[in-house]
């Protein structure tokens, strides 16, 4: 055995613990300049934020910001791809025997159950709702945003045509659906951004609460009282 693979102690080997403190060290390096970036975003300006001032606040160099982050660009999306992704995975996850909508609504629902302690474990929820608020205002982050809500869409209109068994090209159902589920989630996290409750709690009963008025919505007769609850519930 070489000194190389000699353990060191009883509590691991030589190789496991500097893996270990180096990838939380990593992990804590990136996680303050996500901090940071946001925080200058939100008070001063996404424009006016420089990458040289977001690393010298967390007192790293221009370069370490760069070997955590491509861009400023994507510090200013970087929990918003969180949310999307944990999404994605539920949609993926939800039983096959659920309609489209249904499928979709508890998906963004356990979504926003499950996402709140990993976000809180990274930025205050308070300051990801600063972060929409900004990225609504700044023109050049609101275009790519707008590209990204598309790419976005694409992506869950090809999950939900493979769940029902179609072609997503020659039914149009699947796009037709989820453009009206993004259009609820997209109005929900605007009028949540513009609000005075920052929580998990209160984005999460704003979406169903909108969710559930959707069939309703696309009722022909609005003269007719909707009933309580459920109108994106019926699976099929």
């Amino acid at each position: 055995m070489t000194a190389a693979q000699e353990p060191a102690s009883a509590s691991g080997t030589a190789g496991e613990r500097p893996v270990g403190l180096r990838a939380l060290r990593k992990q804590r390096t990136r996680d303050a300049l996500l901090r940071v970036a946001l925080e200058l975003f939100t008070t001063q300006g996404y424009e006016r934020t420089t990458v040289d001032e977001i690393a010298g606040t967390v007192e790293v160099s221009q370069r370490t910001f760069f070997r955590y982050f491509a861009s400023k660009e994507e510090v200013a999306f970087d929990v918003v791809r969180m949310v999307e992704g944990t999404f994605l995975e539920g949609l993926r996850k939800r039983p096959a025997g659920e309609g489209p909508f249904l499928a979709m609504r508890q998906a963004v629902l356990s979504s926003w159950d499950h996402v709140g302690e990993a976000m809180e474990s990274v930025v205050p929820v308070a300051l990801h709702m600063r972060t929409y608020q900004m990225i609504e205002s700044t023109p050049a982050l609101l275009a790519v945003h707008l590209r990204r809500s598309a790419e976005l869409e694409d992506h869950i209109a090809e999950l939900i045509a493979a769940r029902e068994g179609l072609d997503v090209d020659a039914d149009p159902r699947p796009r037709a659906a989820v453009a009206a589920f993004t259009g609820v989630l997209r109005m929900t996290g605007r009028l949540w951004g513009q609000g005075q409750d920052a929580s998990i709690d209160a984005i999460r009963e704003l979406t169903e609460r909108y969710l559930d008025r959707l069939g309703p919505a696309l009722a022909e007769d609005w003269r007719e009282p909707p009933s309580g609850g459920g109108g994106c519930r019926a699976s099929r």
